[in-house]
């Protein structure tokens, strides 16, 4: 009985001792990555310096001199989790909540592929499954043909020269091309697939995705409805702790939070032949050719040449930038106000701003 007891304690402190968590409630850096994680419902947040990292320091001062001149509100570069540059101007703080525009695409996508994993539903599966028959203005055959994996693309093949792109009613979804077989950056065809969440997993969009997502990473933030659309909105450290959920492929300091590798894996590369630099709703880099949002044609070369080819993100209207790249073990946030160009996804602000980046990073 005593040697029981004995092993069980020794058990115990074992356990312990592997924990994330230090007895000072301090993060520990994840043993799997060695990547840090910021502690839920807490402003603490460890840092390194630019020094510390052998970075370029002559390059800093220039680089948040050049984010502030092009309208930016909140600039970060968080490596190996830790944040290394926080950068606020032009009226923002820390505590301002801004508008992520189309890089919360990202959010849904993310959300859907936890909805999967759940078994609500399955991205194979037409999409009047969970909207019913007639969400559309296409005959009963051409609407079962659309799949929730289209939304996930772009490639639904509803027709994108409607008045209003961004309508959801009924009436603005009318058939264009087969689906799959044309990609076009169509946004009422993606902020449909909130409805299509909210109708597998029977409860609002928000509270799902608050409830798996948001809550579970540290996350602050909200779904604002304006117009069509479905705007998030959130501090940027929020933006940042979504950054490295995805540099650490779904897992949270030790908690699965998309536990499908292969949809990870998909979503972050490309999705399709139409547009190489497309996964499920992710921007790529490093591929031969991209086409852009309100574009029918093929840019040829890499999406963002300065940046490294591994680098994925969710780009968003106005120069709202995650980027994302695992080889570098690097996250960096941008948002605020356009930056020349009033764009909805990628900008020629992307390269401008990695040339300075190589500056600090190189």
């Amino acid at each position: 009985m005593k040697k029981t007891i004995f092993v069980l304690i020794l058990l115990f402190i074992v356990s312990f001792s592997c924990s994330s968590v230090d007895t000072t409630g301090t993060p520990k850096p994840s043993p799997e990555t060695g990547l840090y994680f910021p502690p839920i419902n807490s402003d603490t947040w460890e840092t390194t310096s630019v020094a510390e990292l052998n970075w370029n320091v002559a390059a800093l001062q220039p680089l948040l001199d050049f984010v502030e001149d092009r309208g930016s509100k909140a600039f970060l570069i968080l490596k190996d989790g830790k944040i290394v540059v926080e950068w606020y101007g032009n009226g923002a703080d820390a505590g301002t909540n801004l508008v992520w525009n189309s890089a919360a695409k990202n959010l849904a996508a993310f959300t859907t592929g936890i909805a999967q994993v759940e078994g609500h539903l399955a991205i194979d599966e037409a999409s009047n499954v969970y909207l019913g028959e007639g969400w559309s203005h296409l005959t009963p055959e051409q609407e079962s043909n659309i799949k929730i994996r289209h939304h996930l693309t772009m490639t639904t093949g509803l027709d994108y020269t409607v008045p209003n792109n961004n309508c959801t009613d009924k009436d603005c979804f009318e058939f264009k091309n087969e689906p799959g077989t044309f990609w076009y950056y169509h946004n009422g065809a993606y902020t449909i697939l909130h409805d299509i969440v909210a109708g597998a997993v029977n409860t609002e969009f928000k509270t799902y995705f608050n409830e798996k997502l948001r809550d579970k990473i540290g996350m602050q933030g909200a779904w604002v409805p304006f117009g069509y659309n479905n705007l998030y909105f959130s501090t940027a450290r929020s933006m940042a702790r979504f950054g490295l959920l995805n540099l650490n492929k779904g897992v949270w300091d030790g908690e699965v939070i998309l536990n499908d590798e292969a949809y990870f894996n998909a979503m972050t590369n490309s999705s399709q032949n139409l547009n190489k630099a497309y996964g499920y709703l992710y921007w790529l880099n490093g591929k031969d050719s991209y086409r852009g949002p309100g574009l029918t044609f093929e840019f040829q070369g890499k999406l963002i040449p300065n940046a490294p080819d591994d680098l994925y993100a969710g780009l968003g209207k106005d120069d709202q930038k995650m980027y994302v790249l695992p080889s570098q073990n690097l996250v960096i946030i941008r948002m605020g106000d356009d930056a020349g160009e009033s764009l909805l996804g990628p900008s020629s602000f992307d390269n401008e701003l990695w040339g300075e980046i190589n500056k600090l990073v190189d």
